[in-house]
């Protein structure tokens, strides 16, 4: 408990000191969606990783946005993560959750890694190399069930080990380092968990698995055999659970939704613009689709509010441990994950459904298909059943409401 007061000492220090200047954020942002935009088709069509837009990442200094100035960074909040996630959600899927799960694992960094010499050192290197972080969670047959690791840190002295049969790392061939979950020992329960900050110099890949999917192809999530030595400071100091509760979980949710709610204003916008020109070309008599157009409209604008409302909550109790860690708030933010998954499908679906044949080819101005099979990986990354089964008990123990706003 000490030294966690001691890391919020240290990070509320380095924010009294330096206060970031957001207002370049949107031009940045959305000089980078211009170019994912224009590579979208490509990275689709050939599942090959949106290289482009990488790198207009790294010329806009996007991927170290997060970090605190005091290290070489913008000072970055959750708030502007998510914003950022959206703009690129509506141009490219594929760019769009990679720069979210990027900035989760930034985020654990930030919050969990102030105080450590080696993870300072690491923010500092990110910032200045514009690094990219891989996500690895998936191992083995678990599923997505990232509350268990098989694979254990071996210990010897200070010097460290892993060895992980990862099968999914979030496009991890192209990053600069990655970060990932593992028992704490040899003897240690599944569930007691540490998490790593890997870099490419102390790691190897060995390709175990390929990424040939329905949607998100320029993720390309493969499956690798990960071989680590290192150092024990690359653990970081706090214990996994409390850096799932306080962040990995509520970021990645709140970042997840918002490229998801991206990719749903994109399909609504070519709706829009399918009604509009049907109804021109009628002499102004609505088009059979145009119900459906409302529709979309209305559940992408129920997307938007469920995701700022939990983003509010989430910013509000940010540095409040115990309210992060309370069953009311991780049933919330387990259920915006859920529930935001849903309703960006229904809501590109329903774009579809304006825009009729239109929508359904591949090769016109009004095509869905891309936007509705990158949307369709929403429910089954880390499965809605199984978030659901996993709160059964939680959500029972929890009081309901008995006034409108408590």
């Amino acid at each position: 408990m000490r030294e966690t007061r001691l890391r919020n000492a240290v990070a509320d220090r380095i924010s009294e000191q330096f206060i970031p200047d957001r207002s370049s954020f949107p031009l940045r942002t959305a000089t980078v969606a211009a170019v994912a935009a224009a590579e979208a088709e490509a990275v689709d069509r050939d599942a090959r990783f949106p290289q482009k837009a990488l790198d207009a990442m790294r010329a806009q200094r996007l991927l170290g946005v997060q970090i605190p100035l005091a290290f070489g960074g913008d000072g970055a909040s959750v708030a502007d993560i998510t914003d950022m996630c959206y703009t690129l959600g509506r141009a490219c899927a594929s760019t769009a959750m990679i720069f979210a799960m990027h900035q989760t694992k930034v985020a654990c960094l930030v919050r969990h890694g102030a105080g450590s010499a080696w993870h300072e050192t690491l923010m500092r290197r990110a910032a200045a190399g514009q690094m990219l972080l891989a996500s690895s969670t998936t191992e083995g047959q678990n599923g997505g069930n990232i509350r268990f690791s098989t694979a254990a840190v071996e210990h010897a002295g200070t010097e460290i080990s892993l060895a992980r049969n990862a099968t999914v790392i979030s496009y991890g061939a192209q990053a600069d380092g990655i970060v990932t979950i593992a028992r704490r020992a040899n003897d240690a329960a599944g569930s007691d968990q540490v998490l790593l900050a890997i870099t490419r110099d102390n790691y190897t890949l060995e390709p175990s698995l390929a990424w040939e999917t329905l949607g998100m192809r320029g993720t390309c999530s493969a499956g690798f055999e990960l071989k680590f030595k290192g150092t024990a400071e690359q653990i970081f100091p706090e214990a996994y659970d409390k850096i799932h509760a306080q962040t990995m979980t509520p970021v990645a949710h709140l970042s997840w939704s918002s490229a998801w709610a991206g990719i749903a204003a994109a399909s609504v916008e070519r709706a829009q613009l399918f009604i509009r020109k049907a109804a021109r070309g009628a002499g102004g008599q609505m088009p059979p689709g145009a119900a459906h157009f409302t529709a979309a409209k209305m559940s992408l604008a129920k997307l938007r509010a469920m995701i700022t409302t939990n983003l509010d909550t989430y910013l509000t109790h940010e540095h409040d441990e115990r309210a992060l860690s309370s069953l009311d708030f991780q049933s919330q933010i387990n259920l915006l994950k859920v529930e935001a998954s849903e309703l960006a499908v229904a809501t590109v679906m329903s774009a579809m459904r304006a825009c009729g044949l239109s929508g359904y080819r591949n090769d016109g101005d009004f095509s869905i298909g891309r936007h509705l099979r990158d949307v369709l990986s929403a429910p089954i990354m880390i499965n809605n059943d199984r978030i659901l089964a996993n709160i059964a008990t939680a959500s029972l123990m929890s009081g309901v409401p008995t006034t409108l706003r408590d």
